[in-house]
């Protein structure tokens, strides 16, 4: 009897507990770059009265991994940080709806890691108070950068490269060879799923055009680069004018700074001679004076001679 009294007791004091339960129904959202997301969450407390209703979004980003707030709503106020300013909207009624969830419009790249909804509902103490999304934004790669590597010539290495610096998921990439028709022809030379095309022993059967395809789940971008005797020339060549340009601004810079040493030391000993003049007039005038004097002499003498003669 008294063990029958003991747990009806138990069961009375468990059904007074605040309880409040936050669920979602979303484990994973992707979307693509710059469409909106909605994320969902619902909560259910054991407490009537909404009055101390609070809401709050946390948000953990894929590459900073530090959290942060995005928004608060309580009393059916909202208050969104800058960074997500005009861009979240929140359910018109929570309390009567039940429902937390919230639309981010204009999604980034930047914007792809967890969310977290999180619904108090004072006197609720207990329960869970928490849902947390995953969220991907994908984007299409952008366009890639192919380049050529090692000398363009029979029987040398050559090695492709081609890479996109957006894309999300990452992107996959392959290379395709275009003959003088434009027809896909197979490539000889090892592949990677990275963007590097190794051809060991260049042929003139492999000469032409080679096409990177860079491809994830949105869509694709493409480059192209062009196989020929004349391309490593005119890498070659761009290099030997890339480095007789440089010599020449060398030259340049140091005819600059030589002309400019002369010119102030010039300028110095000018202004030296400026100052012993200014410190002794007396010798400066005497030295003026002396060479009329001795021209004068030279002239009279001249003419003593001429007379004589």
């Amino acid at each position: 009897m008294c063990f029958v009294q003991q747990l009806l007791v138990l069961v009375s004091l468990i059904g007074c507990v605040e309880l409040i339960t936050v669920t979602t129904s979303q484990k994973y959202v992707n979307v693509t770059r710059g469409q909106s997301a909605l994320l969902q969450c619902s909560f259910v407390s054991t407490e009537a009265a909404t009055t101390s209703l609070t809401i709050q979004w946390d948000f953990v980003s894929s590459s900073a991994m530090t959290s942060q707030q995005i928004c608060f709503s309580q009393s059916g106020k909202a208050v969104i940080t800058n960074s997500y300013n005009g861009r979240i909207k929140f359910p018109s009624d929570p309390a009567t709806t039940k429902n937390a969830s919230i639309i981010i419009s204009n999604m980034q790249p930047s914007d792809a890691g967890v969310y977290t909804c999180e619904v108090h509902n004072f006197p609720d103490v207990e329960g869970q108070s928490q849902a947390n999304i995953i969220v991907n934004v994908l984007e299409k790669p952008s366009v890639p950068y192919c380049a050529v590597h090692g000398d363009v010539a029979t029987g040398h290495l050559v090695t492709l490269t081609c890479h996109s610096e957006h894309g999300s998921p990452n992107p996959t990439y392959t290379w395709t060879r275009l003959d003088q028709a434009k027809t896909r022809r197979p490539v000889l030379g090892r592949m990677t799923t990275t963007g590097v095309l190794e051809i060991k022993n260049m042929s003139q059967f492999e000469f032409g055009e080679y096409q990177c395809n860079a491809t994830n789940a949105v869509g694709f971008s493409t480059c192209a680069i062009e196989l020929s005797p004349d391309t490593g020339d005119g890498v070659i060549a761009g290099a030997v004018i890339g480095a007789m340009l440089g010599c020449v601004l060398i030259a340049l810079v140091v005819w600059f700074i030589t002309h400019s040493v002369k010119k102030h030391k010039y300028k110095a000993v000018k202004a030296a001679e400026a100052n012993e003049m200014k410190r002794n007039p007396t010798q400066a005038q005497e030295a003026a004076e002396s060479v009329p004097m001795a021209t004068t002499a030279s002239s009279q003498h001249a003419e003593g001679n001429e007379a004589h003669a």
